[in-house]
């Protein structure tokens, strides 16, 4: 299934994520390649929210450039055209984990859309975030990366497992506690 076909078939759980799909589903009609980079207002990218098996805990990553926690995740790769597949190869690379999919969760999972502030050469532009729902041992060591830019840093590494409801009640994007919801309804309902 194309892109166009797997957005008009998700089914969103709030307004917001309802008119972000719309937008990106009209996005991807209008883009042959919506994951390309050289779209100047915008490109679609792929991240993953990864949960521990039974949904007690998220793994998020500490983005240096926009000083927030967020879930792993990135932009595609010339040829990539499967928005699972830049989420997984994303995912694993900032992490070093082995993960997988869930097997039942919808895919994408949850989408969203996201401004960039504008630096260096690019301007400010959109992030039409594909996600997807990823599980992993939290005993299984997590890659650490050194920071790639001297801004201050919380305590800690840059990548760490949180509870879930610690991750909750944290200043982190509304998108993103709403996909730790969903997931973790999914995830519990298997007990």
């Amino acid at each position: 299934m194309n892109l166009a076909a797997i957005l008009s078939a998700h089914q969103t759980s709030e307004p917001r994520e309802e008119e972000d799909r719309a937008r990106i589903l009209r996005f991807a009609r209008a883009h042959p390649d919506p994951f390309d980079r050289t779209i100047r207002e915008g490109h679609c990218t792929g991240s993953g929210l990864v949960m521990s098996e039974d949904g007690s805990a998220v793994l998020l990553l500490h983005h240096e450039k926009l000083q927030r926690w967020l879930q792993p995740g990135g932009h595609g790769e010339r040829g990539e055209t499967r928005g699972e597949d830049v989420a997984s190869r994303e995912v694993a690379e900032e992490t070093g984990l082995d993960l997988r999919l869930h097997p039942t969760a919808p895919r994408p999972f949850d989408v969203d859309i996201h401004k960039i502030p504008a630096r260096k050469q690019d301007p400010e532009h959109e992030h039409l975030d594909l996600r997807y729902l990823f599980v992993a041992d939290p005993s299984e060591r997590v890659r650490v990366e050194s920071p790639q830019t001297s801004a201050p840093t919380p305590p800690g590494p840059p990548l760490r497992w949180f509870r879930v409801q610690e991750a909750l009640a944290m200043d982190i994007d509304p998108g993103l506690k709403r996909m730790i919801r969903k997931a973790t309804v999914i995830l519990e309902s298997r007990g």
